[in-house]
């Protein structure tokens, strides 16, 4: 009898999975909580990393696709101080692929989904509760009331998973908050702001907070505002006034990039697992991504979600008759993997949001020189 199988989230690891399977005969069920591919906006620009994103992308035969819609100059950032001052300037080399080229999250997530057929996916599928079945597999309950069932499942559903509970109860903790703002149409609206954040990244960074903003691929700024962990209310946030009074003494250059934005300030907490958080394995069930690993966003998160997949992928494709030993294998093997990444993303957090920060991530960014050898 041919295994069913159930991936919980169509973010970019659960459809990454999807793709890669079925590009091998092996048929899995996407469910989706949105309701259509358009329903809600996808995030900004993702760095793919050749060894990871990239990596899982080709095994997904979309390789060529993705060099058509990646944005090789959008790999560009600079990192000032409060006063406007230059500290690091990375620039790629022209046209090149050899790096991390961006590409915005939606239309990555779109290649994936069109390399799909439509019924791999079941839209409108909030997960509220799963069991375990009797004789093995699970059963699904989704918040329309629909059920269903399956004999593999696998957790692809983000940072409050469903499906984690069932494997661990780690809990998550509160890093830092995030305040968003978007800024459409900066080349004809705003030049000098577009000028100024340029094709890439844009970090300025001050004692303990950053004001960054991003270039997308459709010309719009995606502009975000990290502060410490703290208890304060994040609908304080949410006023623009209470924002410039936070950057009271910036550049009015850099603060420019708040009073832009095209409506109120979005916020949300951000959050972690437990470095080195894993789970005893059990029959038939695993995560993946956010679900598996969330970590702080520090430009991993997409990356290893997608490497998850195709690890698990490759596993499955090569244990087809015994899924337990697939599941088994990639676990293993993925939080050997995971967590010295997740311990590097730890302290990257740390020492974006530190009061010595700028000084700290111009030695992160400096490539270092190798030593004179000694005198023999």
């Amino acid at each position: 009898m041919m295994m069913r199988m159930a991936i919980v989230g169509g973010g970019l690891g659960g459809l990454t999975l999807a793709r890669i399977l079925r590009r091998h005969g092996i048929e899995a069920v996407v469910h989706e909580r949105e309701a259509n591919r358009s329903a809600r906006a996808q995030g900004g620009m993702l760095d793919l990393h050749p060894e990871s994103g990239q990596h899982a992308l080709a095994e997904a035969g979309l390789d060529e696709e993705f060099r058509s819609t990646a944005r090789p100059e959008g790999e560009e950032h600079r990192i000032l101080d409060p006063a406007g001052r230059t500290l690091v300037h990375h620039m790629p080399r022209p046209g090149s692929f050899d790096g991390r080229p961006e590409v915005d999250r939606a239309v990555l997530r779109g290649l994936l989904l069109d390399a799909l057929p439509p019924d791999a996916v079941a839209w409108g599928r909030r997960l509220v509760a799963a069991s375990p079945r009797r004789g093995g597999g699970f059963v699904l309950t989704f918040d329309s009331g629909h059920r269903a069932e399956c004999d593999i499942l696998v957790g692809a559903d983000g940072a409050r998973s469903v499906v984690r509970a069932l494997l661990t109860d780690a809990q998550l903790s509160h890093v830092s908050s995030h305040v968003e703002l978007t800024i459409s149409d900066a080349e004809r609206r705003h030049p000098d702001l577009a000028e100024l954040v340029g094709p890439g990244n844009l970090w300025c960074v001050g004692v303990s907070q950053i004001l960054a903003a991003q270039r997308l691929g459709d010309g719009s700024i995606r502009v975000g505002i990290s502060l410490p962990a703290d208890d304060r209310d994040l609908d304080a946030y949410r006023d623009k006034r209470v924002l410039l009074d936070l950057f009271d003494g910036w550049d009015t250059r850099l603060t420019a990039l708040i009073d832009a934005g095209d409506d109120a300030p979005t916020t949300r907490r951000v959050e972690a697992l437990p470095v080195g958080a894993r789970w005893a394995h059990q029959p038939g069930i695993t995560l993946l991504g956010d679900a598996a690993h969330l970590m702080p966003p520090v430009g991993e998160g997409a990356n290893q979600a997608m490497l998850d997949a195709a690890e698990l992928a490759r596993e499955i494709v090569a244990h087809p008759a015994d899924p337990d030993a697939a599941i088994r294998s990639y676990e293993e093997a993925m939080f050997a993997r995971i967590q010295p990444i997740a311990e590097m993303c730890a302290r990257v957090q740390a020492m974006m949001l530190s009061p010595t920060a700028a000084d700290d991530l111009v030695r992160f960014f400096t490539p270092r020189t190798a030593e004179p050898a000694a005198p023999r």
